[in-house]
């Protein structure tokens, strides 16, 4: 699958589980939510994914994680927070960079509508 395909078969999954859950619960119960039905899809799915970080040539032991990850083609950084803010989105953006991964989605599950809260933010895509 491109990562057009799972970015559409992902925010598909991210609606059904908003769904039936709402806003307001922690980001954890929509991390486990969200890799139940991506799996049922018949995705790759990895949860809390080490992101390595390095200064020149030396490995920084460092503690950054991606919630999700989809078919080792897309990254997912889920929040369940009032708004979004400048730092959430350089978050994917810096994770998308030291992962060489092209695509990752940004989703806040504490608002409404959700399709207003999931933003595509792309690396040399």
């Amino acid at each position: 699958m491109t990562e057009n395909d799972l970015s559409y078969s992902i925010r598909g999954a991210a609606f059904k589980v908003h769904s039936i859950l709402g806003p307001g619960l922690l980001e954890s119960v929509y991390e486990a939510a969200l890799m139940c039905e991506l799996k049922k899809k018949g995705l790759e799915v990895h949860s809390q994914v080490r992101v390595p970080a390095y200064y020149e040539d030396i490995k920084l032991d460092l503690g950054f994680r991606i919630d999700l990850l989809v078919n080792n083609k897309v990254i997912i950084e889920l929040k369940s927070v009032e708004s979004l803010t400048g730092v959430h989105f350089k978050q994917v953006q810096t994770y998308l960079k030291l992962t060489d991964i092209k695509l990752g989605l940004l989703i806040n599950f504490n608002s409404l509508p959700l399709r207003e809260s999931i933003h595509r933010i792309v690396n040399n895509l």
